[in-house]
This record gives C-alpha cells, structure tokens and sequence, in this order.
C-alpha cells in the first residue's frame, strides 16, 4: 500500500473508534468493513490510491464527524470526488422517507464513474453477506433495494458484479 492509502486506514479507523463505531451483527470494530472493501476493490483494475483511499474512507461521513471538507483537505479533490458520491443521504426527520433516499442515492450512483460504481459494489458484497446473515428480515428489504441499484452500476467490475448479482438474486 501506498502512503496515501495507508494514511486513509488509519484516518478511517480513528473516525470510526472516536465515535465507538461497531459492526451491527458482530459486535467487530466498524473498521473490518472498509478493510475489506478496500481489499475487494485490490482485485480490480481499480486498485489506485484514489480508489483504494476512498474504499477505506467510503463510509465516514455518513457515520462519524468527519467532513466533506476534511476528506479534502486530507486526501486531495479525487478522493474527496469519490467520497462524496458513495455518501447516501442522510436520514433528516420530517425528511424524505427510505424509498426516497435510496432513490436519490441511485440517481447519483449511476453517473458515478466505473471505480466508484466499483467501490459501491464491493460494499454491497460485504454488507449482504452479514445481513443476510444475522438479520433476515430487514434481508428481504435490503435485497430489493440492492436489487434495482444494480440495475444502474453498470459501469462497475464486472467479476464483483456477478458475485452481487448472485447474493442479491440467489
């Protein structure tokens, strides 16, 4: 790994561990789920530092105190670029409900460019292994919403996108 990308891990996990951050099923520190985008992302033709940055620090704004501004002044415009389009809006009460978010969030994943599109799959390949796993019910929700946002990835890896298709559709 590069110093860029090293620095990412290690920005992510102490964003992460400040805010006391776990996996919800396994109770494992938040930090094994962006290692393992990260890694999944290796085996691609993505495997740059942007792309591999923004794998470890996929999920920080959206779940700690970091900023959009922060990812850029620490990591560069491209990083930041990345970032920002794998962050799902927010939940915001009175705000738009789930359905409406993850159609948001859609739209914008589908103009993302094929290593973010990527970056998007190896994510949902971690995640659907664990809720599928320990949480059933919420699977069959989280299956359909996965299901038509890979009808727009169409751009990603295409060796990560049959492994999600096969989770997603069985």
């Amino acid at each position: 790994m590069s110093f860029m990308t090293d620095k990412a891990r290690v920005f992510a996990t102490a964003a992460h561990m400040a805010v006391g951050q776990k996996r919800k099923h396994t109770g494992e520190d938040y930090i094994v789920h962006p290692v393992a985008v990260a890694e999944t992302v290796l085996g691609t033709r993505y495997s740059d530092d942007t792309y591999i940055a923004a794998a470890f620090l996929h999920d920080v704004v959206e779940d700690t105190h970091v900023t959009l501004e922060q990812i850029k002044d620490q990591f560069g415009q491209a990083v930041h670029d990345v970032v920002q389009a794998l962050t799902d809006v927010p939940f915001i009460e009175n705000g738009a409900n789930r359905k409406a978010r993850k159609a948001i969030d859609r739209d914008r994943l589908a103009k993302a460019d094929a290593g973010t599109q990527t970056i998007k799959v190896a994510d949902l390949i971690d995640n659907t292994k664990t809720i599928v796993e320990f949480d059933p019910n919420f699977a069959v929700v989280y299956l359909a919403e996965k299901a038509l946002l890979l009808n727009v990835l169409t751009k990603a890896d295409p060796t990560l996108l049959s492994i999600a298709r096969e989770q997603v559709y069985g």
